[in-house]
């Protein structure tokens, strides 16, 4: 798969496992990105439009899960077709600079390298849904699978855990394994980060490679 062309926006993911800071992380780099000037869309997957919306409360709550890892796999599939074709790829056209909590690598991670989807459906369904479109930075936040389980379950303030933060953590450690493996192997893609440090010291990695990468 080749990236989209250089005259298009561009974009940004940020992937790990729970309790990472992707969110966090991603909301300041938006914003500090918007303050350099950009016009940026922060975005989420699953979810990012309203059908992908819907489909995320489906996949979170557990419902899609009964079908097993490949039906989820579709699932999140067809959510990110209509996130792209609705929101992600009309930004890029406009020149935006698209910053994405989660993408593909997650699905890779979680229903690919832990729940057992074959390699070779994981990426029929990337040629079906996301084609060409390759983000230009993927910032995989790393942290040890305990602490980022507790982080998630401090943040979640006594509610109920998702279908993904309700898994053993052997599985949490996999997930983890799952997306420093995919850094090693797209590493003019991919961009580890101790996600272990202070937010703010996260945060100043994440805007340092971003300088050095796309000069915003």
């Amino acid at each position: 798969m080749q990236r989209h062309a250089p005259e298009a926006g561009r974009f940004i993911t940020f992937e790990g496992g729970e309790g990472s800071g992707k969110s966090t992380q991603a909301g300041i780099l938006a914003n500090r990105l918007a303050r350099a000037g950009r016009n940026v869309l922060a975005t989420r997957e699953p979810g990012g439009s309203p059908a992908s919306e819907e489909i995320r409360e489906a996949l979170l709550s557990g419902r899609v899960w009964q079908f097993g890892p490949f039906a989820e796999a579709l699932m999140f599939a067809v959510a990110r077709a209509d996130h792209i074709e609705g929101q992600i790829g009309q930004a890029l056209h406009e020149g935006k600079w698209v910053v994405c909590d989660r993408f593909l690598d997650s699905t890779r991670a979680y229903q690919g390298a832990t729940a057992g989807v074959p390699r070779g459906l994981i990426n029929a369904l990337e040629r079906l849904t996301v084609g060409g479109l390759l983000p230009d930075i993927t910032f995989m936040l790393d942290i040890p699978a305990e602490e980022g389980l507790a982080r998630a379950a401090e943040r979640r303030s006594g509610n109920v855990p998702d279908r993904f933060e309700n898994q053993e953590l052997t599985l949490h450690e996999r997930v983890r394994r799952a997306f420093l493996d995919i850094a090693e192997e797209e590493p003019d893609r991919c961009v580890v980060i101790d996600a272990s440090q202070p937010e703010a010291m996260v945060a100043e990695d994440v805007w340092e490679v971003v300088l050095q990468r796309l000069s915003p």
